[in-house]
């Protein structure tokens, strides 16, 4: 028999006040489960004429300062968090049948940040970074592969690659956090956060 915690749900929703931790033990199980990408979510923003758009990116930080990812700042993606700051997170992860949802207010991360975790990347992710201009028309890849091969020549020092301007980090921070798990015939569990002041509050809801 499972265990329970003290709202009756399964043991692997614990009984903690801060959802950053009960996120962070879910993607320790998730990282030895998940075959590929672990931390891929799909992330939610409106653009500016409030029109749902979504995509697939890689979390690349979780921290009590809230949710971050990389991207090139001319994006989509990008743009629409320019034009409306609220977006919301969506993981999931098959093989436990767990599902996290992350909502919340969006704000850039600091250059310093930027320039660590680019640092941090492969040399060529980084060249890819300054050939793509992300999400335009592209006429032939050979296009493409062209203007890596021409930054691959310009830099040529793969220990001193500089970071583009248009291309740093988003962080969500979160207002609200919900974990779902999955079982057979819709009757899942469901375990809500709510940011109250400085403060969570926990509410189980129906599936």
């Amino acid at each position: 028999m499972n265990q329970k915690n003290s709202l009756g749900l399964n043991f692997c929703f614990k009984d903690l006040d801060d959802p950053l931790e009960l996120f962070k033990i879910w993607m320790s199980e998730a990282e030895k489960k998940e075959i590929n990408d672990p931390n891929a979510l799909s992330l939610a923003t409106t653009n500016k004429n409030n029109e749902p758009r979504v995509r697939m990116v890689l979390l690349k930080e979780a921290s009590q300062k809230g949710f971050v990812f990389y991207t090139n700042l001319d994006s989509p993606k990008s743009e629409d968090i320019k034009n409306n700051p609220k977006a919301e997170m969506c993981f999931y992860w098959k093989s436990l049948q767990r599902q996290v949802r992350v909502f919340g207010n969006i704000t850039k991360v600091t250059d310093q940040e930027a320039d660590t975790y680019f640092k941090s990347r492969p040399y060529e992710s980084g060249i890819a970074c300054w050939a793509s201009n992300q999400s335009k028309v592209m006429n032939t890849r050979e296009e493409f592969l062209k203007k890596i091969d021409e930054f691959k020549k310009k830099y040529k020092d793969k220990n001193n690659l500089p970071r583009p301007k248009n291309w740093s980090g988003w962080r969500l921070n979160p207002s609200s956090i919900e974990f779902w798990l999955g079982h057979e015939f819709r009757i899942h569990e469901r375990l809500k956060y709510n940011k109250v002041l400085n403060s969570w509050k926990k509410e189980i809801l129906y599936p």
